[in-house]
């Protein structure tokens, strides 16, 4: 693997399970994207506050930086919703390619009650997520896949696109 790749969508979508998934088996650094966010951010979210654009803003800079600073390839989880978002990203990463994560409203609902117990984000904030979603349908370097495939099949479809010979590729 050779460009870095950002798993992304709304919360509950599976970005850190299948983020570490391809990580380990293609043997780069993962980097988890929400362990980035700053306490206030984290308060926010768990208090069931959504984030604004102003409060990603610092969050995507230190992230824009892992990628920088990691040119022989990362695996990064972001939920990079909004294109603006994925373009500060691409231009600390040239050839940054990003899996999204596919998953309707329901289903990221009942997988973000069922992890309440051991993780920050809020239920409530779930909405806010789908809201503020801009699919990265069209854009390049993207391949999208739907986030409530068995894992096995979305490990399949993500190792076979990585190593495609046209890294640009969308699917």
């Amino acid at each position: 693997m050779k460009e870095s790749l950002v798993f992304m969508g709304v919360a509950g979508c599976g970005k850190s399970t299948l983020a570490a998934s391809i990580a380990h088996e293609e043997g780069v650094e993962l980097i988890e994207g929400d362990a980035y966010h700053c306490d206030a951010n984290l308060q926010k979210m768990r208090s069931g506050i959504a984030l604004t654009d102003a409060d990603r803003s610092g969050w995507l800079d230190v992230l824009a930086e892992q990628l920088r600073a990691k040119s022989q390839g990362i695996v990064l989880t972001c939920s990079a919703l909004r294109l603006a978002y994925r373009d500060r990203l691409r231009v600390a990463a040239p050839g940054l390619r990003f899996v999204f994560m596919d998953i309707s409203r329901d289903d990221a609902l009942v997988r973000v009650v069922a992890r309440a117990a051991t993780h920050f984000f809020s239920a409530s904030l779930v909405d806010s997520q789908i809201a503020t979603l801009e699919p990265p349908i069209g854009e390049p370097g993207v391949l999208r896949v739907d986030a409530t495939a068995p894992l096995p099949r979305l490990q399949a479809e993500v190792t076979a696109w990585i190593h495609q010979s046209d890294s640009g590729r969308q699917a």
